[in-house]
């Protein structure tokens, strides 16, 4: 299974990726077996992300550095995609290795009336030797592939759930793991989850 990075949810709150356990590492579900359903309606989102948590305002931008060479910018764009009816907000992940792009990505989130940013798929392009080659694109609505939340409007410790769903492609989740603290950064005192 592909398994993307999600720095800004990570950063934001404590979060166990799904699927395949590593070495000592036990493979944990959120509970529905593997047998996950959601139904979304349209009507029930809302043009813009502002969820506390992960705000997708067009135009900012993230970038984390992850040493031995690995950077990931993020980018919110100004485009829109219709994904299931829902129109969706273009979110532009590129990860480098040394300079060199390594995985552009372009993906796409919703947010409902409740606060939960939903995230309904993504187009990915893995790049290698120079070439380029498609690697874990899914869409939400297309060939089974489910939409899932990326982040919770009120999230609480102990909270999981699917984050993506195309079977055997993309099925991360999510779970709550740590409370608000706050934590001296290099640029000063930074209250959050981690």
């Amino acid at each position: 299974m592909r398994r993307s990075w999600r720095p800004i949810a990570v950063l934001v709150l404590a979060l166990v990726p799904a699927g395949c356990g590593g070495s000592g590492q036990p493979v944990i579900d959120p509970g529905d077996g593997g047998n996950y359903s959601v139904r979304v309606d349209p009507a029930k989102f809302v043009a813009t992300i502002d969820n506390p948590w992960l705000p997708f305002t067009p135009g900012s931008r993230w970038v984390y550095q992850a040493g031995g060479g690995h950077r990931n910018e993020v980018l919110v764009t100004h485009q829109t995609r219709k994904v299931m009816g829902i129109t969706a907000t273009v979110v532009r992940d590129t990860e480098t290795r040394d300079g060199q792009v390594v995985e552009a990505t372009f993906d796409w989130y919703a947010q409902d009336r409740e606060g939960n940013v939903w995230y309904l798929g993504e187009d990915t392009k893995a790049v290698r030797n120079g070439q380029t080659s498609p690697a874990g694109s899914w869409e939400a609505g297309v060939d089974g592939a489910l939409p899932g939340i990326i982040m919770k409007a009120n999230p609480r410790v102990g909270d999981a759930y699917r984050q993506e769903f195309y079977r055997g492609q993309a099925e991360d989740w999510a779970r709550s793991s740590a409370s608000a603290r706050r934590k001296r950064c290099p640029s000063g005192p930074w209250t959050g989850w981690w």
